[in-house]
């Protein structure tokens, strides 16, 4: 069993990365890619809980955004096995980091506008020095009794429309040739997931094969059994593989890990196109 795209407590996940390692394990399955929001901080801990039989992914979710639509439209990339110490990834994503704290210094000031007394202090607290993000400011929410959950706060009068502030994301063809140039290899996260927002057309999907991602997330949570079809198609046309995945949050999301699993032969593909990092098991570290 083979699932591509968790989350710890390094992004917005609710267990750190090392009790993930080992819920992977319990979970049965054989592989598992962490895969945190533009950061690669779960990798060493993780690394160094892997447990007998598991074989760790390190990877990360890169935000994303396709400029070629007015407004642009977000999207994310799975990148998997690149070199984490290639400077202008590296770089570039310490900067997208740094855009998300400003955002949620941002997001904080809207509340205590209105009279919500949240602060930077105890966003960054949720966080546990990982990437910010709007769960960890919902967690302030849920913490006052103004929601009841991490999806609850996520409503229109909440973080949803009310306090939301956009995030600065990659140009999503930059994004995609930094990966590249770092030897990793991208896959499209949950391309036709339209009840997460608008989706983007399948020609800009066909213009990301021809700049080098190499897979299509189809089985995923957010994916309706048609959307799942039509994304296999897509990727049959282009000659890109097929992934399945849980996007494993802990209790931040209801899916367990294992919910979607991706085919054993895209996986040696994705292993074998990847140079920047070999697979990590119970034997090995990233030093």
């Amino acid at each position: 069993m083979i699932d591509l795209h968790t989350h710890s407590t390094a992004s917005d996940g609710t267990l750190t990365p090392a009790e993930l390692v080992v819920a992977a394990a319990v979970a049965g399955l054989d592989v598992v890619a962490l895969t945190d929001h533009d950061t690669t901080a779960g990798w060493v801990p993780a690394a160094a809980a892997v447990p007998p039989g598991l074989t760790l992914v390190p990877g990360a979710e890169l935000s994303c955004r396709w400029f070629g639509a007015d407004p642009p439209i977000p999207l994310h990339l799975l990148a998997y096995l690149f070199d984490p110490a290639e400077p202008a990834l590296a770089a570039a994503l310490a900067e997208v980091r740094r855009a998300r704290e400003l955002r949620a210094a941002r997001m904080v000031d809207l509340l205590r506008a209105d009279g919500i007394d949240v602060t930077v202090d105890e966003v960054h607290g949720y966080a546990a020095g990982g990437t910010v993000g709007r769960p960890h400011v919902a967690q302030a929410l849920v913490r006052r009794g103004l929601a009841g959950s991490v999806a609850e706060a996520f409503a229109p009068h909440l973080l949803g429309e009310r306090y939301r502030v956009p995030k600065k994301d990659l140009d999503v063809f930059a994004a995609l040739a930094l990966v590249r140039g770092a030897g990793g290899v991208a896959v499209f996260a949950h391309p036709k997931a339209s009840r997460r927002g608008r989706i983007v057309p399948d020609p800009l999907i066909v213009e990301l094969a021809a700049a080098g991602l190499f897979g299509l997330e189809a089985d995923h949570d957010d994916h309706s059994p048609a959307e799942r079809a039509h994304v296999r198609a897509l990727a049959a046309d282009l000659g890109l593989v097929v992934t399945g995945s849980s996007d494993f949050h802990g209790a931040n999301k209801t899916v367990r890990l294992g919910a979607h699993t991706t085919d054993p032969g895209a996986y040696a593909r994705i292993m074998a196109a990847a140079s920047g990092y070999a697979p990590l098991d119970e034997r090995q570290d990233l030093g």
